[in-house]
């Protein structure tokens, strides 16, 4: 009991503490910044972009299998961050949660609903002694028929709510710092046109890393409301996005 008053208390998961804490969960959260990266989403008024970095730990690895954006349905995608062993996971269940809401009422599922159902699951594994969180943070990208462009995030202790612009990861506290300052005001987020989510995404992982960032460490994947197909951006139009961002500058 040398740890003090938290000591014991994350032995197991389902044991709060004094102070009414999870520390399993609070791990978790940790999990997720010691891998490093980094994930911005921002949502304009006809579209919504998620960027993240692209780290290849190893030269022998083969670039196009590393990757942390996943397509869920065609016109819904997930920018994952985390341990990826965990994101496959959790990317395997959202796609097999969107297929059954697929074949029992025949329609796409709405992205809002694919979250919640996926925080209800995350939520789970936070009160069994058996289960441990994942350590995994994701957000959800779509158009949504009612909603419009919708950004959804959710976290291992099962939380889930929509966002105008929110990060992940490693610098998160960092990028949300930044993105309130260029996302603020009554119709914040609202007035960014496809080009401006998209930069003002880069640019603010650009400066929450401090530094210059090439093309092949990005990944950028958007959806619009003129073509709702969720999709990666290619190397040229990265370098296009970042050309401009420091001529800007």
């Amino acid at each position: 009991m040398s740890r003090g008053s938290g000591a014991g208390y994350d032995r197991h998961i389902t044991i709060f503490s004094p102070e009414g804490r999870l520390y399993q969960v609070e791990y978790a959260f940790k999990a997720i910044k010691s891998v490093g990266v980094t994930s911005i989403g921002v949502r304009g008024k006809d579209s919504v972009c998620v960027v993240t970095q692209k780290k290849i730990p190893d030269k022998l690895l083969d670039p196009t299998d590393i990757t942390h954006m996943f397509k869920i349905t065609k016109t819904i995608g997930l920018c994952a961050t985390g341990k990826l062993p965990d994101i496959r996971n959790v990317v395997q269940k959202a796609r097999h949660t969107a297929a059954e809401f697929r074949h029992e009422y025949g329609y796409e599922i709405p992205v809002d609903y694919l979250s919640c159902k996926l925080a209800d699951w995350f939520q789970v594994y936070t009160q069994h002694a058996y289960m441990r969180p994942m350590a995994a943070m994701c957000m959800f990208v779509g158009i949504d028929e009612e909603r419009g462009p919708s950004l959804y995030k959710n976290d291992p202790a099962g939380y889930f709510v929509g966002y105008k612009a929110t990060s992940a990861g490693a610098k998160e506290q960092e990028a949300i710092n930044f993105l309130e300052k260029k996302v603020k005001g009554k119709d914040a987020g609202n007035t960014f046109t496809e080009q401006e989510t998209v930069r003002t995404a880069i640019a603010c992982l650009q400066t929450v890393l401090g530094e210059d960032l090439k093309a092949r460490e990005l990944e950028v994947g958007i959806v619009t409301v003129d073509d709702p197909n969720f999709r990666l951006l290619s190397e040229t139009a990265i370098e296009d996005h970042l050309t401009a961002i420091s001529e800007r500058d």
